[in-house]
């Protein structure tokens, strides 16, 4: 069975129980590793090990990244979550599970900064890359083999060797045939993993897994298909394609496909950011207007951050809530102007949610900006009605060279720490 060692990148028409080139034991094996070629990367708890590359004092220790006391978790390195720290978890509860944890306020600049550079790398590996956020992207690798002079598994094992060495950052690769398989590989065996789903062993790999593995099918989806008797693949397997449509519309079309491990979708280079937005689920739902306040300051400066870091703004600001009930309610707003500062999209969300009147409790909030232009084309004239907004947007501003120059946590705003 064809392998390959993913330290000295050794090849082997025989697995070998250890490398006999470096002597190391990562070896993966697979009947089509060498054929497979479109992949997902992720890195591992990336804003999270950005910190700890960043401070070596903290790398046998707990990180949580989020605000305030009253905040949410935004990600937890490894150590946090043995110990049951998950995203999105309110803070308070992180540290009922981790009171030893170190919490990091989110450093935007720096993840950016290093999202870029593993975007480069993989440039030199494909122009083929489709990125879903700062620290996972697509690749279609084929073709890619005579220029390389090495199969795709290979070159995937050094883009991640590379990634460690020069970055000190880690990354999981998932190779198989198609999006959808390779995204789900991905996760199989985090961190540092390399796991791979090839074409002949799809349909037993997906058969007995329950339907909350397809992405995009959460909670209230995974509900309604439990309703009509559907929670593994095999349940999809029994229902034919047309009455799925019937039943779910265009996802019973697609959930017919991909319980056959089926994916059409190419890996789409270069397209173009809709939208720029940020969310959050609470573990308990809440009514609470101070602690909703909070949270629509903290997406707010999140998206503006993002913004920024990619030189865009929008010219509509959204708000987005879920009830206790999974009800949705969505509230948007034209500007006059693109803006990227956190203090008008604050602003603007606010009065979204004024507007929309507290019909909680919730359970998920969440701020976006879209129709994106580039920031050169924003912020230009003030706001009439508000004589003081140019006046916090130069404050903002001012903000952001000094966090830039002296770290994220240099100067913050009071919301930031409710």
């Amino acid at each position: 069975m064809p392998a390959m060692c993913r330290d000295c990148l050794t090849t082997f028409e025989t697995a070998p129980g250890r490398c006999s080139k470096c002597g190391r034991p990562r070896i993966t094996s697979h009947p089509e590793l060498f054929s497979l070629t479109i992949a997902h990367m992720d890195c591992d708890a990336f804003y999270a090990s950005v910190e700890k590359r960043d401070k070596p004092e903290l790398a046998d220790k707990p990180v949580i990244i989020g605000g305030g006391r009253r905040g949410v978790v935004s990600t937890a390195c490894y150590v946090a979550r043995i110990r049951g720290v998950k995203s999105a978890m309110p803070m308070f509860q992180a540290l009922k599970l981790c009171p030893e944890a170190v919490v990091v306020r989110p450093r935007m600049e720096e993840y950016v900064k290093a999202s870029k550079a593993i975007k480069e790398m993989m440039k030199d590996l494909t122009p083929s890359i489709e990125p879903l956020s700062l620290d996972e992207a697509f690749m279609d690798m084929a073709g890619t083999s005579k220029l390389h002079g090495a199969p795709p598994a290979v070159m995937l094992a050094r883009l991640v060797n590379r990634m460690k060495k020069e970055l000190g950052l880690t990354g999981s690769i998932g190779l198989s045939h198609n999006k959808f398989l390779a995204k789900v590989a991905s996760d199989l065996d985090k961190p540092r993993g390399f796991s791979i789903i090839g074409v002949n062993e799809t349909d037993s790999f997906l058969r007995g897994r329950p339907v909350g593995l397809i992405w995009g099918v959460g909670e209230i989806t995974q509900k309604a298909l439990s309703k009509a008797g559907i929670r593994t693949f095999a349940d999809l397997l029994r229902w034919e394609r047309q009455d799925l449509s019937n039943k779910f519309g265009t996802m019973g079309d697609r959930l017919w496909h991909l319980a056959r491990g089926k994916d059409r979708r190419r890996v789409t280079s270069n397209a173009p950011t809709k939208s720029i937005s940020n969310e959050t689920t609470f573990y308990e739902d809440t009514s609470d207007l101070d602690i909703l306040d909070g949270h629509i300051w903290r997406l707010a400066e999140s998206v503006s951050d993002r913004a920024k870091a990619r030189d865009m703004a929008g010219l509509v600001i959204t708000l987005k809530l879920k009830r206790a009930d999974h009800t949705l309610l969505s509230r948007r707003q034209s500007l006059r102007e693109a803006t990227q500062i956190a203090d008008k999209i604050y602003r603007t969300a606010r009065d979204l949610f004024e507007q929309a009147g507290n019909q909680g409790p919730y359970r998920l909030i969440g701020v976006g900006i879209s129709n994106l232009v580039s920031d050169s084309d924003s912020d230009l004239t003030g706001d009439l009605l508000d004589p003081d907004a140019e006046k916090r947007n130069r404050a903002e501003r001012a903000t952001d060279e000094i966090r830039a120059k002296f770290g994220n946590n240099s100067i913050l705003k009071g919301r930031s720490l409710s």
